[in-house]
């Protein structure tokens, strides 16, 4: 692999970047997302973002901004 993945994940917490990654398969981006959400997705303030670094789409926005 030559360089980060496609999928990118953001943890934030009161706006602030705590944790990132990227993956180069949708299906392990979405389940580390499921992971992170019950990891720290209980923090008022907390937000996990999973991104499309090719096409600049956000997949998925956890809680959900609508």
């Amino acid at each position: 692999m030559s360089g980060p993945g496609r999928y990118h994940l953001l943890l934030t917490m009161d706006g602030r970047p705590v944790q990132h990654g990227w993956w180069n398969r949708e299906e392990t981006a979405r389940d580390k997302l499921r992971r992170w959400i019950g990891e720290r997705g209980g923090r008022p303030g907390t937000r996990v973002t999973l991104l499309d670094e090719e096409t600049d789409a956000v997949l998925a926005d956890w809680p959900d901004q609508r």
